[in-house]
This record gives structure tokens, C-alpha cells and sequence, in this order.
């Protein structure tokens, strides 16, 4: 009589992993393929993030306008490092300067082909109290986050072609998405920080947003903002605000300051087909800290 040979099951191989295609509907959901982008304040923090983003999600053009000259060309070279067939352009912008502005936006159509997403991240902040500050500090603050983002908002849905005017995303008959970065000091008296004209602009650009969204509705072109909360930025830096800091981390219940990366999840949705019945929205990424002026935890 043969001994009997226990059998042993061979575990099967782990399967490769399945590769998205880019026609599941999950992917192209959020898919920019096609189109192109202009981010203003492109060179650092949130612009550069969010600039970074698009290009992970197939944009097939993005220009990047910023005031700083250097930084804006160091910005291209690092995004085109890490996605070396992108195609990706700087151009030098002060958003406050409306003929630039068109000028530049001129430009990105003749060398990207459209424009069909407009990002605006250009923003300054001053803290001064108020008693103290100067018509000139209050200007300078609403005209570059205010005014700034209506330049820019105008010229791409305005798109001018001297000497003639042509109106691009409208003419091109497929809409397009704008998004102005407001602020949770848009919402509340942000404090204890001293900076009622920071506070003003960003309400300006929330109401901004709303109006154009429906004055442009028509031509299917969404506008939506994003209001950030504490973030770790360039505007927050500074020993002067370390007190300050406490403060904000109390109000905000995950009790720290958002990355610089963490606004991309509604930045894509609102610039991809997955966002394409939102207008004329806001949406908040604070970690709740904007309870404080609903009512909530504090």
C-alpha cells in the first residue's frame, strides 16, 4: 500500500496591478486632458501646489503668471522636471495691470491654443491696525486681491485681440471654469491679526465670484471660489505672528494649519468635468476653524 502524498495547495501569484485607463469613468471624471490653464501666483505655496495638480490630472497646457521674474522661471523649470512632456510657460504679470493682464493672457492662446481654466492665487496680505493705516496700504491691498482678480477673470472670458476684441471663452463655445481663491476672512472679521482691508478684499472676491457666475452662466463658463483657512504659506511666516498662531490652531478642531497641498482636491474638482454643475460657490477647506463665525465652537 503507497503512502498517501498530502496534497499542497500552491498560493496563486498576486496579480499585476490593473492600469487606470484613462477612459474609466472614475478617471476621467477628473481628467484635464485638452485643456489649459493659467494660475496666477504661480511661483510659490498654493499657486505652485495647485499648478502641480492640474499637470498630475493631464492638463495639456498651463501657463503660470506671477510678478516675481526669477521665481516664475524657477517654477517652470521644476514642474517641467517632474513632467517633462508637459508644456508649460511663464509669463510676467502684475495682476493690477489690466493691459498686461490681457496682454498675457494674449499671449498663452497664441502659444497653448485656448484658455479654459483660469486659477487666481496672486494675493498679498498686510496686518496694520487699523487706526494706523495708510489710503495707500488699503489700496494696494484691495487692488491687487480684488481688482487683480477681476482683471484677470475679465480677460480670459474677454479675451482681446488688439485691435480687435474677441470674447475667447465665450467664442469658443465650450465654457470654462474660474477660480478665485477668497479666504475664511472673508466670512469673518479674522482676528487677532489687525488686517480689515485683507479681510474686505477677500469678502470682495467671494462676491465677485457669485456675480460673474451668474452673468456668465450663459456662456458655460463656471466661477467658483475657495476659501482657505490657516495655511502653511509665505502669508503666514513670520515671528510677528507666532502668537497669533495659538490662537488659530485653538479655533481650528484638527488643531493645526492646512498644507500647502491641500486645497488640490477642490481645486480639481472645480476645474474638471466632476465639478461641471457647481457655480457660483464657495467652498471652505479650513478644518471647520470657520465655525467660529457660524455659530459652532467658539
Amino acid at each position: 500500500m503507497s503512502a498517501l502524498v498530502p496534497q499542497i495547495r500552491v498560493a496563486t501569484p498576486t496579480a499585476p496591478p490593473i492600469p487606470q485607463r484613462k477612459d474609466n469613468p472614475a478617471v476621467a471624471r477628473f481628467s484635464l486632458t485638452g485643456k489649459v490653464a493659467i494660475v496666477t501666483g504661480g511661483a510659490g505655496g498654493l499657486g505652485f501646489e495647485a499648478a502641480r495638480a492640474l499637470l498630475e490630472h493631464d492638463v495639456s497646457g498651463l501657463a503660470l503668471f506671477d510678478i516675481n521674474h526669477d521665481a516664475g522661471l524657477q517654477a517652470v523649470e521644476r514642474l517641467k522636471s517632474a513632467f517633462p512632456k508637459a508644456n508649460v510657460i511663464f509669463e510676467l504679470v502684475n495682476v493690477t495691470d489690466a493691459v498686461r493682464v490681457s496682454a498675457a493672457v494674449n499671449v498663452v492662446v497664441e502659444k497653448l491654443g485656448s484658455v479654459d481654466i483660469l486659477l487666481g492665487f496672486a494675493g498679498i496680505v498686510g496686518c496694520v491696525h487699523a487706526e494706523d493705516m495708510a489710503v495707500e496700504q488699503w489700496n494696494r491691498i484691495l487692488e491687487v486681491n480684488l481688482t487683480g482678480s477681476f482683471h484677470c477673470a475679465q480677460a480670459v472670458g474677454k479675451y482681446e485681440v488688439y485691435p480687435a476684441c474677441a470674447q475667447k471663452m465665450i467664442e469658443q463655445g465650450t465654457g470654462g471654469s474660474i477660480v478665485l481663491i477668497a479666504s475664511i476672512s472673508g466670512h469673518t472679521a479674522n482676528f487677532p491679526q489687525p488686517q480689515v482691508s485683507y479681510n474686505v478684499s477677500k469678502a470682495g472676491v467671494i462676491m465677485t465670484a457669485k456675480s460673474l457666475a451668474a452673468e456668465w452662466g450663459r456662456y458655460k463658463i463656471r466661477v467658483n471660489t475657495i476659501s482657505p483657512g490657516y495655511m502653511d504659506t509665505v502669508l503666514n511666516e513670520g515671528k510677528g505672528l507666532d502668537g497669533h498662531k495659538a490662537q488659530w490652531y485653538s479655533r481650528t478642531p484638527l488643531g493645526r494649519m492646512g498644507g500647502r497641498d491641500e486645497l488640490n482636491g477642490a481645486v480639481v474638482l472645480l476645474c474638471s468635468e466632476a465639478g461641471s454643475f457647481i457655480t457660483g460657490t464657495d467652498i471652505k477647506v479650513d478644518a471647520s476653524s470657520a465655525l467660529l463665525v457660524d455659530g459652532g465652537l467658539l
